[in-house]
């Protein structure tokens, strides 16, 4: 009898466990019908060989199917966010100067826990649903906090991107594809996932040690791998306070620590934060075609801020014309966005004109005529060059309302380093010539594209003055200036955004000459600002004729 009691208390609760999950979706999700709820990019990857031994025994671990239900339990105990990462901690506390080190900057600081958390609450609930998804341990919901400050524009002095900060090399192994229009890096769930899929090849790689696996994170699982092996041979321990790495490492695992403690038991350190609702804030939404993103957020009733706030990938003013097509949106605006969308064809997804080439007309003379960006031209409509067949119909973007400065921002750092590296491979040249029989200066300045007068200068030499067979001439004092100007971008870090700023320093004026064929389309992206700034800067109408000889104020 007691046995049957127990297996009907059993039964039910299964019941009822169950009845609350669907209860929770349909709740959470109340436009489901509608438009597609955010599912997983790919499925959960299968449980590693090796286990740490902090984890669970196997018959109580998290499985995905189960964390559906342990979710729902979640909400009806809790609805702050804090508390279910709180619930999912699995790494073991260790007693480390480094981390109480790591830990009273945190504390010292809650204006930044503040700016943190408070972008945070758009993005760390679906992270925590993907960590606990894969069974894996909730401080690496964490982790964005330390590599970007849940800042999805953040770019690195190392070109690392996105909240999880993936370098260019790294995020196309795990498939994040970075193109004019659209850097994966930045796609907040495709960047998790990737992310998610690293963190859990390290940890088998290092054999169940989510210590060493974070360490690798940071600098790579060949640097980890490197100081593991060194300290085997040496028949020294291999845990990660006992190995030999980059010192940035081994400030980056005790700082993870530090904000486990801190989100652990705020108040201990007179920390309070905000509740962030246990719940999705956003759903993906699939469409056919390329869509105009400043389009999307008046449908959908948000300011273009919101839409890039929640779609950082995108860096141009459309999604790319090949895909992906998709879009994050909050939930509360799906309804309005679907039924906005369902009374448009696919054709007024994208605000264009049509322009047909007429005789002898160029792209750029085509993007003039309609104060466009030439390469925007060349890439909304698949050119290769910028010449044209007469006749060819070319597909022109309407005036639209300037980016927001992170997506501009965004913008340049993909089309500087292009533009840098193709320049670099024309100018690359030996440091030192050594001289060889017959050779003489315009030679050797004309053969390592210098001018006869710099390397005159640089090796302090007259005109007309002989050289020696076997004589060595210096040819690296002339520096690449696009190459420098790219080093000073990318060490110019905002400290509390993480952001780069702008190539124009700050306060600095600059004046411009017009010259002929300018437009103020090509001056803006001259300056690397935009077309409404540099009308207002000079009370100008954006339609109105410049001549040549004109003097425009460039600002910061």
């Amino acid at each position: 009898m007691r046995i049957s009691l127990i297996a009907s208390t059993l039964l039910l609760s299964c019941v009822l466990a169950l009845s609350a999950c669907v209860s929770l979706d349909s709740a959470i999700y109340p436009y489901a019908a509608q438009a597609p709820v955010l599912t997983a990019a790919r499925p959960a990857p299968p449980a590693p060989a090796v286990l740490p031994e902090r984890l669970p025994p196997a018959e109580t671990r998290i499985t995905p199917a189960a964390s559906v239900i342990l979710s729902a339990q979640s909400t009806e105990s809790s609805n702050d966010l804090m508390d279910r990462i709180r619930e999912g901690f699995l790494i073991e506390e260790f007693d480390q100067d480094a981390i109480d080190s790591q830990l009273a900057w945190f504390a010292n600081h809650p204006d930044y826990l503040d700016r943190t958390f408070s972008r945070a609450a758009l993005y760390l609930q679906y992270i925590v649903e993907e960590v606990e998804r894969r069974g894996m341990p909730m401080e690496l919901a964490l982790l964005p906090v330390i590599e970007s400050a849940f800042e999805p524009y953040a770019y690195s002095r190392s070109r690392a991107s996105g909240l999880w900060q993936f370098i260019p090399g790294t995020g196309k192994r795990f498939d994040l594809p970075q193109t004019w229009w659209y850097d994966g890096r930045r796609d907040v769930v495709e960047s998790t996932r990737a992310a998610l899929d690293y963190l859990q090849f390290l940890h088998d790689t290092f054999e169940g040690d989510w210590l060493l696996a974070i360490a690798g994170y940071n600098c790579g699982e060949g640097c980890v791998s490197r100081a593991v092996a060194k300290n085997r041979a040496a028949g020294r321990s291999i845990e990660f306070w006992d190995l030999r790495l980059p010192t940035e490492t081994r400030a980056y695992v005790p700082k993870l620590l530090a904000m486990k403690r801190l989100v652990l038991s705020p108040d201990l350190f007179g920390i309070a934060f905000s509740p962030i609702p246990n719940e999705p804030y956003f759903a993906k939404v699939h469409l056919d075609k390329q869509i105009d993103l400043n389009l999307a957020a008046q449908l959908a009733g948000l300011t273009q801020e919101e839409i890039f706030e929640l779609n950082p990938a995108f860096h141009r003013w459309a999604t790319p014309p090949d895909g992906p097509f998709s879009l994050l949106l909050p939930l509360d605006a799906l309804e309005l966005f679907n039924n906005n969308v369902a009374q448009l064809d696919a054709d007024d997804l994208m605000r264009v004109t049509r322009h047909t080439v007429k005789k002898y007309e160029t792209i750029n003379m085509v993007a003039a005529r309609y104060d466009a960006n030439a390469t925007h031209l060349r890439m909304l409509n698949k050119l290769e060059s910028n010449f044209l067949s007469e006749g060819t119909e070319l597909r022109v973007p309407l005036s639209r309302s300037d980016l927001p400065s992170k997506v501009v921002r965004a913008a340049a750092l993909v089309d500087t380093p292009e533009r840098s590296s193709r320049h670099n491979k024309k100018r690359q040249r030996p440091q030192v010539h050594v001289v060889r029989r017959g050779e003489s200066i315009s030679v050797i300045a004309k053969r390592n594209n210098m001018s006869v007068r710099q390397l005159l200068k640089i090796n302090g030499k007259r005109a007309g003055q002989k050289l020696r067979a076997g004589e060595r001439l210096k040819l690296s004092n002339v520096r690449n200036s696009s190459e420098d100007a790219l080093n000073s971008n990318s060490k110019k870090i905002n400290s509390k955004d993480n952001l780069t700023q702008t190539s124009v320093e700050a306060n600095q004026t600059a004046k411009h000459t017009i010259r002929r064929g300018e437009t103020l389309s090509s001056i803006a992206r001259r300056y690397k600002v935009s077309i409404a700034q540099i009308s207002a800067w000079n009370k100008l109408s954006t339609r109105k004729k410049l001549w040549v000889g004109q003097k425009l104020i460039i600002k910061n």
